[in-house]
């Protein structure tokens, strides 16, 4: 950093203050009694300001630029225009110390020796403070929010703008140590406020919206300062992200000046920051310039210095004659203005040389003075190293780094040998001051350059060698080597060039030219020097022959490209010029000095900062291309260029026939189609071609230039390779220019060809016509069938030789798919494929056809009946489906069917269609039984199981309907029976769907309803084992408490009574429904499920069931029974007496003796009889149910025959009821007929009269989904 005096005036009495207009252009002093207001571009005084009566302490400028305030010893502040003229006046008790203005709101204070005042635009009237002690100095936060004091009494008071104190910081020293000056540091947040304030309309607004970003309101707070020892700082890693400006204690720095001869800085809570900072001089002014980096500091010494916003001293920037009173930083330059006691006005500027270095890919450059940043240009990592000293010299090579600072020099490596580590530690420190102008680091040591001598030190500040130049060093350069023998290039004034050794004495003079060295480069090989003389000439020299190869004008530094040898590059006038070998220099607009060219990126230095600018190297290797040197056009390629340059090169190579090259570069590009033509080509190559001609047709054939091409082609001798080509690109004119000599072969596929460009270019009907007439039937009628065109197919297939099955196959799919069956149908005819047009009838479900044809050929049977059941089946047809699936043999499907059925039908309640399917189930495994003797077996088993269960839903329906419906159908007879009979029956594993509870529930219901008392108290109690639903809990607890008031037995009337030993069963039956006596199986009837009067009996062994049938039918007449009616008639009532004459009774009934004889025993013995019985039963008697095999048919006698009795032919269903002639309809619902389809003897006469009408209903509830 050097000052240089821009211009300097004298004025006649002491310079007071100073303030700058914030725009620059003005200066306004206070000086004696009045005010002088300056030019700052030269100097010029342009108007003395008379107001005041006595000498004038202070000055500010408002930050608008509006206004600005001087206030004197005369206790009067006056207010001054921007035009120069006083507007207003207003004074204090004592003479004013102090002003300054409220950045945002424009608020002035202004301090005497015993208040502060605080005047605001807005207001008549000065809102005054009074002060405990003599203010000196004040100064306002950059948000306005607060004003800090400066005491005599060595007290710093911080106020609220309302002048209200919040933080008191009191001063070591107390009143010896007087605060003269203090300052708060500029905020970047706020600098872009008055930037952006110039395009806002209404000043209010913006106030109120920055006031509403200041940290929150400070508390009263009373501080003592004392300073602490700043800790050395470890390098750090930059931090570019942004940065919170709304934290108070990075924001509202205050520096402080007292004449305790000490700087010091607060935080805005009052808290110091760092340890005080001793001065050894009385200083009376502090200012930090615009941004806040820098701080101006002049008192006593009589000079004004530069310190860094820590506090750290840079330089002088001015010596003086006299105290120096003032001192300011122009807004926004590096410009400063200094005001002394004897009355001088001094203006410089200050220059910030660039301390920088550079090595390769690393860049270090000095950074606020005393901070060094190393920058990585490649990766843009940065790290900064905190010297907190003034940063003099930098140095960096390889993984060293050197900083030199006042009193010592830093050396610094790197934690690691990662190319990319950016972390560094110091290595040596040398304690020593050196002077240089130039500072160098190698591996193990450090060159100082001083004038004309170099100097080699050790890391441990010995002096190793020194070199002595005849001329002043102009540059210097380390060129590499090995650690401790490194190599340095050194350039003079006198244009002479050297190499110098660290390890060696002597000096190497590589040339001597006649201008003065300013730049230089050596190549990566060493062989050729790069110069930038005085005049501003680039020349290149061959160092081994000292010849000048060449000179390029306007070059104000130059560097050679480390990854190639013949590329380098020059900067000036504006413009960034590259040149390769001997070719022209390529141009182009860059601003700043080139100072490393590495590959493609070239490090260029521009002001104060070094960028990495990426520059595609196209140019020179389009150079390279046009004289076809590929090789070393590949080279330059790497170097970086863009993928269309890449491309180009690849194509170039590849047409220049080098196929290496070509093969890299397309590589690069991702290339595939390319590679594989090289890829080919070379493969061709090794197996012996040679022609050239060839080659270079097919890379002109992938380029697009066809008729190149096949000019090759023809020369070669290829001519077939040329129509393969144009008839490929459908160029079919240019392609009849090499046919051969007729040859239909090459006509054929000519036209196919074509035909295939007709079909892409969405022209169908063209490619039907062409590829008809080359045969390719199979393509044509794709095309007719992907447009739908049926005509078309028709007259193609009708067309057809029959012989020809693939296009007629093809033909009758796509008419087929057309919906056209009946021409697919005719189809399939021509060809004689009679299962295709079964499976045709059966997808279009032209089931009469098909049927039709099974007839004809039978061996189709199963091929229709199969997907017609599945048919039936998906449209909800289940029985007719079954009966499909029957027919087709497929037994296993019919009996999914049945089961599928029958489990939705328990899952959905519907149990009297689940004991209609589990009938029909059970005649399935009958007439799988009949068809299989080897599953006979396991079929019976599966019989008897599922007319179980069919009894058992068939039974529980009534159960559900009872329990679930608001109203039931049935007699409470009926309930009970139905609820005795499935308690009876139920197995152990209960079926699903069939609650235990619902028929215990029913049970105990109806028999309390009947009388059966006991059974109903046994029904509650088994309930109340059970799990319950919420529903008939409380009917179920109300039932057991009402049944304990009824009587503890059953009525009599309910008693089932056994037909065979006459004997009175119990209500609930241990044994099940089979007598307790003599083990008979109770029949019970379909509709009212009483005990019917019925006696299964079995035929003697010997016997068939024919031969029975016609014994039965041989009845031997018996004596008629006689029977009389004797009617007594008296005055009060009419008696009918039934009188038996003694001639009707006859012998007893063989079949009845045959009861008592066997009737007996703990064990059931059926009832076996004989032809002789046989024969003396009646027709009328007997009920046979006539099975079909392998079952054997029942035989039934009833012992009532009085009473009717009927039976279902079908399901062998019986219904009636003893002591009846009538047959007993409980169902008040028509029913359908029988699952056998044959009228049953109900529908033959059989009528029941009910409430509800006449109707003809079926006596016996069949075992089919309708039933009741």
């Amino acid at each position: 950093m050097r000052a240089v005096l821009t211009w300097r005036d004298k004025a006649e009495h002491c310079i007071n203050d100073i303030a700058f207009k914030p725009d620059g252009t003005q200066l306004i002093l206070a000086a004696g009694s009045r005010l002088l207001v300056y030019d700052t571009s030269d100097g010029t005084l342009l108007q003395p300001l008379k107001g005041h009566k006595d000498t004038v302490y202070c000055v500010a400028y408002a930050k608008d630029g509006k206004r600005f305030a001087s206030g004197s010893a005369d206790k009067s502040v006056i207010i001054w225009t921007s035009k120069l003229e006083g507007i207003l006046k207003y004074t204090h008790n004592d003479a004013i110390q102090c002003v300054s203005y409220n950045p945002i709101t424009h608020q002035l204070a202004s301090c005497s020796s015993s208040d502060f005042g605080l005047w605001s635009p807005e207001q008549k009237s000065v809102s005054k403070h009074k002060s405990s002690s003599k203010i000196i100095c004040c100064s306002w936060t950059n948000d306005g929010q607060y004003l800090a004091l400066g005491m005599f009494n060595g007290i710093i008071s911080i106020r609220n703008k309302n002048g209200e104190e919040k933080v008191k910081i009191e001063r070591p020293g107390g009143s010896l140590s007087p605060i003269w000056s203090i300052c708060w540091n500029p905020s970047s947040r706020w600098e872009s406020f008055w930037m952006n304030r110039e395009n806002e309309d209404a000043e209010d607004v913006i106030v109120n919206r920055y006031i509403q970003e200041i940290p929150s309101t400070l508390k009263s707070a009373v501080y003592s300062s004392q300073g602490s020892e700043a800790e050395e700082e470890e390098p750090e890693e930059e931090d570019d992200s942004p940065r919170d400006d709304n934290l108070e204690e990075r924001n509202d720095i205050l520096a402080v000046a007292d004449w305790g001869q000490k700087v010091s800085f607060y935080q805005l809570s009052g808290k110091q920051i760092g340890k005080d900072r001793a001065l050894n001089f009385d200083p009376c002014c502090i200012s930090y310039f615009t941004k806040g980096e820098y701080i101006l500091l002049g008192g006593s010494d009589k000079q004004v210095s530069l310190f860094t916003k820590d506090g750290v001293r840079l330089g002088t920037v001015g010596e003086q004659n006299s105290w120096v009173w003032t001192c300011q930083a122009k807004p926004d330059s590096n410009y400063v203005v200094v005001g002394c006691q004897d009355g001088t006005i001094s203006f410089y500027q200050l220059i910030f040389s660039t301390v920088h270095g550079l090595y390769k890919d690393r860049y270090a450059y000095r950074d606020s003075m005393t901070d060094v940043i190393v920058q990585h240009l490649i990766t843009e990592q940065k790290v900064r190293i905190k010297c907190k000293e003034l940063v003099k010299k930098i140095a960096i090579y390889r993984n060293r780094l050197a900083i030199q600072l006042p009193e010592k020099i830093l050396i610094y490596e790197l934690y690691s040998e990662d190319l990319s580590d950016m972390h560094y530690r110091v290595k040596e420190k040398i304690i020593k001051k050196f002077e240089c102008n130039l500072l160098v680091v190698c591996a193990n040591h450090i060159i100082l350059c001083q004038e004309k001598r170099l100097q080699c030190l050790s890391f441990s500040g010995v002096k190793e060698r020194e070199w002595q130049m005849e001329s002043l060093i102009r540059y210097i350069k380390v060129i590499g080597g090995p650690p401790g023998r490194e190599g340095l290039l050194v350039g003079l004034k006198n244009g002479q060039i050297l190499k110098i050794f660290v390890d060696n004495l002597f000096a190497i003079v590589l040339l001597k030219q006649a201008t003065a060295v300013r730049c230089l480069d050596m190549s990566a090989s060493r062989k050729k020097l790069a110069v930038v003389d005085e005049n501003d000439t680039c020349l290149v020299y061959d160092i081994d022959t000292k010849e000048l190869l060449f000179q390029e004008p306007n070059a104000n530094s130059v560097a050679w490209n480390t990854q190639c040898e013949d590329m380098l590059c020059f900067s000036g006038g504006g413009y960034l010029n590259i040149k390769a070998s001997t070719f022209p220099v390529h141009r182009q607009k860059l601003q700043g000095f080139v100072v490393g060219y590495n590959g493609s990126k070239i490090f260029c230095l521009h002001v104060f900062s070094i960028s990495a600018v990426e520059v595609p190297q196209s140019a020179p290797m389009y150079q390279y291309l046009d004289r076809k040197l590929f090789k070393e056009a590949y080279q330059i390629a790497c170097l970086g260029v863009t993928d269309t340059d890449w491309r180009e090169l690849a194509m170039e190579a590849l047409e220049g026939l080098d196929f290496e090259t070509a093969k890299k570069a397309f590589i690069r590009v991702q290339d595939l189609r390319y590679l594989e033509l090289i890829s080919s080509i070379e493969e061709r190559k090794k197996r012996g071609e040679t022609n050239n001609d060839l080659f270079l047709a097919d890379v002109f054939s992938y380029q697009g230039k066809f008729h190149e091409a096949a000019k090759l082609y023809k020369r070669s001798g290829h001519e077939n390779l040329a129509l393969e080509m144009y008839t490929d690109l459908c160029m079919f004119e240019y392609a009849k220019d090499f046919l051969g000599s007729g040859d239909p072969k090459e006509t054929k596929m000519l036209i196919t060809k074509q035909a295939d460009w007709a079909r892409n270019i969405k022209e169908p009907k063209a490619a039907v016509e062409m590829y008809i007439s080359a045969g390719e039937h199979v393509k044509a009628i794709e095309i007719c069938g992907d447009h739908g065109w049926v005509d078309m197919l028709i007259d193609i297939a009708r067309k057809l030789d029959k012989a020809e099955r693939e296009p007629l196959l093809l033909c009758a799919t796509y008419l087929k798919k057309l919906d056209s069956p009946g021409y697919a149908a005719e189809t399939y005819l021509k060809m004689g494929d009679l299962k295709s047009l079964v499976q045709l009838h059966v997808e279009t479900q032209r089931w009469d056809e098909a049927f039709a044809l099974g007839e004809k050929h039978p061996e189709f049977k199963d091929d229709i009946y199969m997907p017609y059941a599945q048919w039936l089946a998906e449209n909800d047809r289940f029985e007719e489906a079954q009966k499909a699936f029957h027919k087709a043999g497929r037994q296993r499907e019919a009996v999914q069917v049945l089961e599928q059925l029958t489990n939705n039908a328990v899952a959905e309640s519907r149990f009297n269609d689940a004991a209609y399917y589990y009938w029909m189930l059970s005649m399935q495994c009958l007439d799988i039984a009949q068809a299989d003797p080897a599953q006979k077996d396991t079929m019976l088993g599966k019989f008897y199981h599922f007319q179980r269960l069919a009894e058992l839903y068939h039974g529980y329906h009534a159960i559900h309907r009872h329990t679930e419906d608001p109203f039931s159908v049935h007699r409470p007879e009926t309930l009970f029976n139905i609820s005795r009979f499935l308690l009876h029956s139920l197995p152990k594993d209960t079926p699903s769907g069939i609650s235990k509870v619902k028929i215990l529930f029913t049970l105990a219901k109806q028999s309390k309803a009947l009388g059966a008392y006991r059974l109903a108290r046994h029904a509650y109690d088994k309930l109340r084992g059970l799990y319950i639903p919420a529903r008939f809990q409380k009917s179920i607890e109300l039932g057991t408490l009402t049944i304990r008031a009824k009587p503890f037995h059953d009525s009599e009337e309910l008693v089932p009574l056994c037909y065979r030993c006459s004997t009175n069963n119990p209500l609930l039956n241990n044994l099940g429904n089979v007598c307790i006596n003599c083990r008979q199986p109770f029949i019970f009837s379909a509709s009212s499920y009483d005990v019917l009067h019925l006696v299964e009996f079995y035929l003697e062994e010997g016997i068939t069931d024919e031969e029975a049938i016609s014994l039965i039918d041989l009845e031997v007449l018996r004596p008629k029974r006689d029977d009389r009616q004797l009617e007594i008639a008296n005055n009060s009532s009419q008696i009918l007496r039934l009188v038996e004459t003694k001639d009707s009774i006859g012998d007893e009934d063989p079949f009845t003796a045959k009861l008592s004889f066997e009737q007996g025993g703990s064990e059931f013995v059926p009832v076996v009889v004989s032809r002789l019985v046989l024969r003396s039963m009646s027709r009328r008697d007997v009920l046979i149910k006539r099975w079909p095999p392998p079952l054997r048919w029942q035989y039934f006698r009833s012992l009532l025959p009085d009473a009717s009795i009927t039976m279902c032919p079908s399901c062998f269903q019986v219904g009636g009821h003893p002591g009846s002639s009538h047959v007993l309809l409980l169902a008040t619902f028509p029913l359908p007929k029988c699952p056998s389809g044959r009228r049953g003897p109900w529908e033959e006469g059989h009528i029941h009269g009910s409430k509800l009408g006449q109707r003809l209903v079926c006596p016996l509830p069949c075992l089919h989904s309708m039933c009741i």
